[in-house]
């Protein structure tokens, strides 16, 4: 894997907590026409991944701005898998992403050209037990939710190639006026441990096209790192 960049003039803060990583294994085939066609699916013991990332934004606030209590915290939860560009570099591709706050979903999508979705959300952490609540509001599909229910387990312990490959992603791709773009996310490791998933019912991956999963998902979890994202280069 790459090593993290430096992002010495980021554009935003964040501190990403409370996060769980649920991914399911695909065949290539399934998730290559969810990926613009200049951009490769990346693959691990030659699968495809999809991942379903539910957390807690916290401290969200442009450099030299303190955060806001309302504005500056909230639930996310995205969908997303894993590709290289044709330069080589690998990255993120978001399929979806869910905001507790309005002005969170408007700025991404104006911002970032993500394809974000404003929802009623919510995360509560008691304990071993991670418990994540997402509805969504604007601009559809109707319906379209994810109700989680995580037992977090012991830390991760030792080399593990595929929660390095699933979790340590410093680069996220999007498409700015049709034009393939980038953008560097600077953070610490993930501080990772096992976990179990206790209950899941989402419509999330139909209502991103993504075909139901073929197999049971690997399941990480982690406290949360700081954060600094770049600016989009081309």
């Amino acid at each position: 894997m790459e090593a993290p960049p430096r992002v010495a003039r980021p554009v935003m803060h964040h501190h990403w907590s409370t996060m769980t990583f649920v991914h399911w294994r695909y065949p290539v085939e399934a998730v290559r026409p969810l990926v613009p066609g200049d951009l490769t699916v990346e693959t691990f013991d030659g699968s495809a991944w999809i991942g379903l990332t539910p957390f807690l934004m916290e401290g969200v606030r442009p450099p030299g701005v303190p955060a806001l209590p309302w504005v500056s915290r909230f639930p996310e939860t995205n969908l997303r898998t894993y590709v290289r560009d044709g330069r080589g570099r690998g990255g993120i591709w978001f399929l979806s992403l869910d905001a507790g706050r309005l002005p969170a979903a408007l700025g991404g999508r104006a911002g970032y050209w993500l394809p974000y979705f404003w929802s009623d959300m919510s995360v509560r952490a008691e304990g071993s037990r991670w418990r994540y609540r997402c509805r969504r509001l604007w601009p559809g599909p109707a319906g379209a939710r994810c109700d989680a229910e995580v037992e977090i387990g012991p830390p991760l312990g030792g080399d593990d190639g595929l929660a390095e490959f699933l979790t340590a992603r410093y680069r996220l791709f999007t498409r700015v006026a049709n034009r393939l773009a980038s953008a560097e996310v600077e953070h610490p490791p993930w501080p990772l441990h096992r976990a179990a998933l206790a209950g899941l019912e989402q419509g999330l991956l139909a209502a991103a096209g993504v075909p139901p999963p073929a197999h049971d998902p690997v399941v990480h979890a982690s406290p949360g790192v700081p954060v600094r994202v770049g600016m989009w280069t081309w």
